[in-house]
């Protein structure tokens, strides 16, 4: 996480949303259509097993494209796949990261 929030807080230039979203993207003030795909994401992430067209028409019906959702969706799974390596390989972070408990959200 450390990482990825640096790096979309550089690509979005905002710092206190950046912030939000580290802590805890459901209380973070995105647009409808933000919102709409950090669900879309997690859900890939945490049940890919339960995805259905029905989650991809709700994103065409908040505005993205069929290729947004398709590079959307290659995205959010290579960043799953990666991270499951590090993860399983036992890849230490960088000493300048702290590693939060994905369970209790504490360092």
């Amino acid at each position: 996480m450390e990482a990825h929030v640096e790096d979309f807080r550089v690509e979005v230039g905002n710092d206190e949303l950046a912030d939000q979203l580290k802590r805890d993207w459901k209380s973070a003030e995105f647009d409808e259509a933000d919102r709409a795909l950090c669900q879309w994401a997690e859900k890939l992430t945490q049940s890919p097993d339960k995805m259905a067209q029905s989650d991809v028409e709700y994103l065409r019906q908040k505005g993205f494209s069929q290729s947004a959702i398709s590079d959307a969706a290659q995205v959010i799974s290579y960043f799953n796949y990666i991270n499951r390596i590090a993860d399983g390989l036992g890849v230490d972070l960088e000493p300048e990261m702290e590693k939060v408990d994905q369970a209790t959200g504490n360092a």
